[in-house]
């Protein structure tokens, strides 16, 4: 590296690259507890296509599986920021290319968050059901509904990144 070259700014681990994903666990958390106790012993988990139940397992089990789930993506969105931050420490550019490491960190991490809402409405159906019999919407459209959110999302931060490096790369 020459004495002129400045290397872009370090960037270390922060805990908005895993807000969302953070938020969604604290969510789910948060209503399982609540809906615990209005749970009966055994609660219906998976439904037929006319919303009938299909199969039943205790209530401690089916709440237990949705918190192990979140932790686990919540997890892997923690490791796989802090694996990038640090790669992006490690790499370090000696010119500015347009590309910020940090909003990129932001929002591969943030992505998890994708399934983690899928498995959010699920939970939030199974406890609707079993506590007032009442389903929301189809989980499949919940599903769809979410994966076209988070694909217009991601083509907004596509385009806005061709332009910033578009724009840098006329100047």
């Amino acid at each position: 590296m020459d004495k002129g070259d400045k290397p872009v700014k370090n960037c270390p681990f922060r805990w908005k690259y895993i807000i969302i994903p953070l938020s969604v666990l604290l969510l789910t958390v948060i209503l399982a507890a609540v809906f615990y106790s209005k749970l009966p012993v055994e609660v219906a988990c998976l439904f037929r296509g006319d919303g009938s139940p299909a199969r039943l397992l205790g209530r401690g089990t089916v709440v237990l599986w949705v918190l192990v789930l979140q932790l686990i993506l919540t997890l892997a969105a923690g490791a796989l920021s802090l694996g990038m931050a640090l790669l992006s420490n490690r790499f370090m550019q000696t010119e500015n290319t347009g590309i910020n490491p940090a909003k990129i960190i932001t929002l591969m991490s943030n992505m998890i968050a994708i399934p983690q809402v899928i498995i959010f409405f699920a939970m939030l159906d199974i406890f609707s059901y079993n506590s007032y019999q009442i389903h929301l919407l189809p989980l499949w459209l919940i599903a769809v509904i979410v994966l076209v959110v988070g694909g217009i999302i991601l083509s907004i931060f596509f385009i806005r990144a061709m332009l910033q490096m578009w724009r840098t790369s006329k100047e």
